[in-house]
């Protein structure tokens, strides 16, 4: 795969298990456009506030990420070692060290191996040479059960330019963002403007679209990097070519946002959440949320029950304005309930069906009005409370 003006480097230095690749640098050879959206959890990881206080001058030219350790609630000792390392990592490259972007991911409350992050570095910028980004996704896993990926290649005015973005996660993933990484990086020369409200929209219809267990992380990010190395005509708003531009970097961020839905601790399941016919597009999505993160509603879509009547209740507490009596809801094209009542033992017994599929549909319709949103979601599982059981083991 082809970026042009990046380089990818991974290392193994002892974060996590003996063995595995845990320290992870992506480098743009120049300064590269950047924008990013971090955890809304009050309670944020010591390399969250620094790439938040970074992020604000619009560039970024590095990204140094580490999976094992989470660096968060570890005090001014874990912003310390945010800074020094990245620090070092910016002397090592010779550029501005407001300029690299820090991630990390793991337990919470151990403090940070500096010692041994700092003696791996050299090493890290060494790799640059010969590094992929396929060693960056496999790197920055913690639970997952395989590397998250997405490209997608477009031409713009006769220059062909590439959006690709890798993520990690598996568990602590509801929407407003949860712990999962995920860093796209394009080559494309594109409009500012264009490039953060694409970005936005984006990861409020992927990201802050998914959930598999209801958890909000410490530290998830997700980091946008435009290098514009490819050499194409700017790519503004309002043109085919922006068009194009936006259309495949939402498709990048989807894509890798449901990888992470599918590979859910213990998911045996993809399900879409749509909720059409509410009030408004908010209410919308509070009842969606509330299905999609419902605990009796996920371990039925494990038990293939087509309990319709626990997605009711979630739909009642949901906070989105409700008429019982208009209310109803479909598993794929099979008709389970309609104006707040059973459809019937046959609907029961062909949505039955519908749940013993890997991926289905979940649609409700609130008959009040024209709001719609959409989340993805996964099942719950014997196999997610043995892995978070034994986590830390």
């Amino acid at each position: 795969m082809d970026i042009k003006g990046f380089q990818f480097s991974a290392v193994e230095a002892a974060i996590k298990k003996p063995g595995r690749k845990d320290l992870a640098l992506i480098f743009s050879e120049k300064p590269a456009l950047a924008c990013a959206v971090f955890t809304t959890n009050r309670v944020k990881a010591a390399p969250v506030l620094l790439s938040e206080s970074r992020i604000l001058s619009g560039k970024a030219q590095a990204l140094l990420v580490n999976s094992g350790n989470a660096n968060a609630c570890t005090g001014e000792n874990g912003m310390a070692v945010a800074k020094q390392t990245t620090k070092l990592l910016a002397t090592e490259l010779g550029i501005s060290d407001e300029y690299v972007q820090v991630s990390s991911t793991g337990v919470i409350g151990v403090q940070m191996p500096v010692e041994r992050i700092c003696s791996s570095i050299p090493e890290l910028v060494v790799g640059l040479q010969s590094g992929t980004l396929d060693d960056i996704a496999q790197a920055i896993m913690t639970t997952d059960t395989f590397p998250k990926m997405e490209a997608r290649s477009a031409v713009a005015n006769g220059t062909s330019y590439t959006v690709a973005g890798i993520a990690k996660g598996a568990g602590m993933i509801m929407p407003n963002m949860a712990t999962m990484l995920s860093f796209v990086i394009t080559d494309a020369y594109v409009e500012p403007a264009l490039l953060q409200k694409t970005f936005r929209l984006g990861v409020d219809d992927s990201f802050n679209s998914i959930t598999v267990d209801g958890d909000m992380s410490t530290n998830d990010t997700c980091l946008l990097m435009a290098n514009g190395a490819a050499n194409n005509s700017i790519i503004k708003s309002g043109t085919p070519e922006g068009d194009v531009f936006s259309s495949i970097l939402r498709d990048v961020l989807l894509s890798l946002a449901k990888q992470i839905v599918r590979d859910g601790e213990g998911a045996t399941k993809f399900v879409e959440v749509i909720v059409t016919g509410a009030a408004s597009d908010e209410d919308a999505k509070l009842a969606a949320k509330a299905i999609a993160n419902s605990s009796l509603v996920k371990t039925a879509f494990f038990g293939q029950d087509a309990n319709w009547g626990r997605i009711f209740a979630a739909v009642g507490y949901s906070g989105a304005e409700v008429d019982q009596s208009r209310l109803s809801l479909s598993f794929d094209d099979v008709l389970m309930a309609e104006n707040g009542i059973f459809a019937g033992d046959d609907a029961e017994a062909r949505g039955t069906v519908v749940l013993k599929k890997k991926e289905f549909t979940v649609t409700v319709n609130l008959g009040l009005g024209n709001g719609t949103a959409k989340i993805y979601t996964s099942d719950l599982s014997h196999e997610y409370v043995s892995i978070n059981a034994d986590y830390r083991t």
